[in-house]
């Protein structure tokens, strides 16, 4: 039992918050001046190596794996935890001030697109790929799409802030979004005895958007929870997540702007294709 009293107006106490505490803030908007780099490709990605990012080096990885030259991109690295996200120019791109960010620099005016979820069917829609056109399909693959956006905060601003996050442990968030984070897996486990990939027969966006989430869950990577919700139980889950991972883009999406694990696994900025050369084939196999 909690002794705790809601106030009758909550104010910002900065020393609350657990690990993030020096980032949060009740207020948006930058808090010092500084320009994004630019590099020379079309697309300019501002991003960091968590799940959300992840969704997205993976996307651009693929389309570059059929040919797309088009989806050459520079990945800049953002330290979240050092409040790079809250700089003048980042804030410009994305208000919100989350990674990842998106400039599409190759018409005549800059596009900024954020939220993940937004830049992954932007960038299917402008290469015509990994997004179907049939009707059903289309919207098969956008509600699992969706429903990752939706579902995701449940597991990482929920269950993976207080098991994993929060300065004390306290057993009724922990217990209500672990069972959430379970149902969802259970979702998923279902959808995908019954469907190779999320949104059917083919691989699209919905799979490139969850895998990072629940893919990254049961593989392990995620908050060290994995014996603590059974993620062993979800057989077709696995499945798919080994699937994916067995994909070379997937592995080299995972590198980009990933700055925990072993060194091999970090490719902290990627400029060019050959920027992965550095690291030989065995260390582009998939790393914890």
């Amino acid at each position: 039992m909690s002794d705790y009293t809601p106030p009758k107006v909550w104010s910002w106490n900065k020393a609350s918050g657990g690990r993030f505490a020096n980032i949060n803030r009740p207020i948006a908007g930058p808090t010092h001046e500084k320009e994004l780099p630019v590099g020379r490709h079309p697309l300019q990605l501002y991003s960091l190596g968590t799940p959300n990012g992840v969704k997205v080096t993976i996307m651009l990885e693929e389309l570059l794996a059929l040919g797309h030259a088009g989806a050459e991109y520079d990945a800049w690295l953002i330290k979240i935890g050092e409040g790079d996200q809250f700089g003048s120019g980042f804030v410009a791109i994305n208000p919100n001030s989350k990674i990842p960010a998106l400039l599409d620099r190759s018409g005549p005016e800059p596009i900024r697109v954020f939220e993940s979820g937004a830049i992954l069917v932007h960038l299917a829609e402008k290469f015509g790929a990994f997004l179907p056109t049939e009707t059903a399909k289309r919207a098969e693959c956008l509600s699992w799409l969706f429903w990752q956006m939706g579902s995701a905060p449940y597991l990482g601003g929920g269950f993976g802030h207080f098991y994993a996050y929060a300065p004390t442990k306290m057993e009724y968030p922990i217990d209500r979004f672990a069972m959430e984070t379970k149902r969802q897996l259970d979702v998923l486990d279902r959808r995908l005895a019954e469907s190779e990939y999320l949104g059917g027969a083919d691989y699209t966006i919905a799979d490139i958007a969850v895998f990072p989430w629940y893919g990254g869950l049961v593989k392990g990577w995620l908050y060290g929870a994995a014996e603590f919700l059974a993620v062993h139980e979800y057989k077709n889950v696995n499945r798919w997540a080994d699937q994916l991972l067995a994909r070379p883009a997937v592995q080299r999406g995972r590198m980009v702007n990933r700055v925990q694990g072993e060194p091999s696994s970090q490719l902290h900025e990627r400029h060019e294709a050959s920027d992965f050369e550095t690291k030989t084939q065995d260390k582009l196999a998939p790393q914890g």
